[in-house]
């Protein structure tokens, strides 16, 4: 199961570098963290998102960045732990990619 921090971190890899606001990416953590056995307060996500995203882009090396415009986060391209997210991400995908199966479309004659 994927922690909050992975989840944010898919996230803002997956929005580019618009960035997306903390309310967007509240709702896509709380989304995929909602399960029908197990839920959580969206008050507690957005708590955890916001001192998640103001604890980690106080550097200027930091994984995730300001964007400039207030409230909206993207991740930090010049910081070399966000580099090597990115081509962990890139490689998740290129994996789910090549697991879809081939199915064969063609209609039978009986």
């Amino acid at each position: 199961m994927e922690s909050y921090d992975q989840k944010i971190l898919k996230v803002l890899a997956e929005a580019g570098t618009d960035g997306l606001s903390i309310q967007k990416i509240v709702y896509h953590v709380y989304n995929s963290s909602n399960t029908f056995f197990e839920t959580v307060s969206l008050e507690d996500v957005h708590r955890y998102v916001r001192q998640f995203l103001q604890r980690n882009s106080k550097n200027k090396d930091s994984m995730v960045e300001s964007t400039g415009v207030r409230g909206v986060y993207r991740i930090n391209e010049k910081s070399s732990d966000s580099q090597q997210l990115m081509l962990m991400f890139s490689d998740e995908v290129q994996e789910a990619e090549e697991k879809k199966p081939v199915v064969d479309q063609s209609l039978s004659l009986f």
